[in-house]
């Protein structure tokens, strides 16, 4: 496992960091292509969402390997775009690409969005596809990000919406459980659900203030892989860790189990399952 020390984080960020900065991070680096068409069904959507024009600045938070930083990029052609997230091999892989596409005006910084000293006032439009969901303290993560947006600059986010909606948690996490009871990721602890009560994001994002908090409900399916030979490893590599604590027989159940729920998901555009997120709006002040 590779980790940064130069990298500040909040200490309510310490265990994002450790994995994002970590086993985690360099996984979904090495998948990159593979994670950006699991959401490409949302991508559109969320991009002209943002918004941007030519001249803007831009912000992206958590912003993985970059596609959301390198298309805000190009739409802000006379602008920038600014990447951060936690992962130095996320970083570090959205720079080379950035500059194998040839986009000049994209920059990237691991950092801790929470903490990171923005200038203020330095950024048109903040967006952010599934990464503001992470933060230990939430509350000081949004004031923090809205402190380097100009007034009435924007902020649009992509999060997931409560279990009920995301068909792709429920049935591989249940899949690898084995028959165990496991816990599943609260709403509004730092995880996959913890921006899904639409009263809590609103609450969150007018005392950072912001003004004009919308939320729309999208649903699409997610691709996990060409068929099911190819989506069964790389779910495993996902999800593996639920296998921790099984002995052989539950383990060969687990795996079993998980095969057989990609294999029921298989369909001519892939493996696919359903999912549901909030497409959320607001401007600062």
């Amino acid at each position: 496992m590779t980790e940064s020390t130069a990298l500040e984080v909040d200490p309510t960020n310490t265990g994002q960091a450790r994995a994002w900065d970590g086993d985690e991070g360099s996984y979904w680096a090495a998948h990159a292509e593979r994670f950006d068409r699991g959401v490409a069904a949302y991508h559109d959507t969320f991009m002209a969402a943002a918004g941007i024009a030519s001249g803007e600045r831009v912000l992206d938070i958590g912003c993985g390997t970059g596609q959301t930083t390198r298309d805000a990029a190009r739409a802000a052609s006379e602008g920038s775009a600014l990447g951060v997230d936690l992962s130095v091999r996320m970083i570090e892989l959205a720079r080379g690409l950035a500059a194998e596409a040839g986009i000049g005006n994209a920059t990237f910084e691991q950092a801790d969005a929470q903490i990171h000293p923005f200038t203020a006032g330095s950024f048109d439009a903040t967006i952010s596809r599934t990464g503001t969901m992470f933060f230990g303290d939430p509350q000081a993560a949004f004031a923090n990000i809205a402190q380097a947006v100009r007034q009435g600059g924007r902020l649009t986010m992509l999060v997931w919406q409560g279990l009920e909606s995301n068909e792709w948690i429920r049935e591989l996490s249940g899949a690898l459980a084995a028959g165990r009871d496991l816990p599943t990721p609260p709403v509004g602890a730092p995880g996959p659900f913890a921006l899904a009560d639409p009263d809590r994001v609103r609450n969150l994002l007018s005392s950072a203030g912001y003004s004009g908090v919308e939320l729309e409900a999208l649903h699409a399916r997610i691709w996990f892989g060409s068929d099911p030979d190819d989506a069964h490893p790389f779910v495993l590599g996902l999800m593996g860790w639920m296998l921790e604590g099984l002995d052989p027989s539950g383990r060969e159940r687990a795996l079993d189990a998980l095969r057989a729920t990609v294999n029921a998901h298989s369909t001519s555009d892939g493996v696919t399952f359903a999912s549901g997120a909030w497409l959320i709006r607001a401007r600062r002040g």
